[in-house]
């Protein structure tokens, strides 16, 4: 067994068996942490297939970003999770089915590179070789040329879907103090300034 080798089960057994604690962790902070440990077995994974810049994307935007976003949240929330997995059980027919169309799909895909190898070379687009093209450079190619407008799509979707979480979890609260800046702006010496006389003996 070569190096390679090695490292690939070492880094393949510690993200699933992270990713298995992910959803059996009883604490909600070790299960984010453990979703950072499988973004940086996925990460080592990147590397030895020879994809360092989705390796170190990974790392940048989903562990020094998202992961630990989740990490902040989780403590800072006081959630009560023993009344959140009281009706987890409502919605486990729903959750078995998409697990089946999973499991389903997974085993269409693995059992088709098996039985029929060459379809995994028969796209439009070949992989370039290292020595000709870096993983960076292709995959920049495919992404802003063929797929520009899947791209975009894709980010008028993120955008509407942020805009939709602002405006559902937005409350305006009674009797808070907000800035107004037309009227800051509107403001003149006689409305920002009042002069009053206090006669002798009145004033606190």
């Amino acid at each position: 067994m070569g190096l390679q080798a090695l490292f690939f089960y070492l880094f393949a057994f510690v993200a699933v068996a992270s990713a298995f604690m992910v959803i059996a962790a009883r604490n909600p902070v070790h299960s984010v942490l453990f979703l950072i440990l499988t973004f940086f077995n996925a990460a080592g994974l990147f590397l030895l297939t020879g994809a360092e810049f989705l390796a170190m994307i990974l790392l940048v935007v989903y562990i020094g970003a998202v992961a630990v976003l989740f990490l902040f949240v989780v403590m800072m929330l006081d959630v009560d999770f023993a009344e959140m997995k009281s009706g987890a059980l409502d919605y486990a027919p729903m959750g078995a089915l998409v697990g089946i169309i999973l499991a389903v799909e997974l085993i269409v895909v693995v059992g088709g590179n098996t039985f029929y190898p060459a379809a995994a070379g028969s796209g439009a687009s070949p992989i370039p070789a290292l020595s000709e093209r870096t993983n960076t450079e292709a995959l920049g190619d495919v992404l802003y040329t063929d797929f520009i407008f899947y791209f975009q799509i894709a980010g008028l979707v993120l955008l509407v879907a942020m805009i939709g979480a602002i405006v559902l979890t937005l409350r305006h609260r009674e009797n808070i103090k907000r800035q107004d800046i037309s009227r800051q702006v509107a403001r003149t010496p006689e409305t920002a300034v009042e002069v009053v006389k206090v006669k002798p003996g009145q004033g606190i």
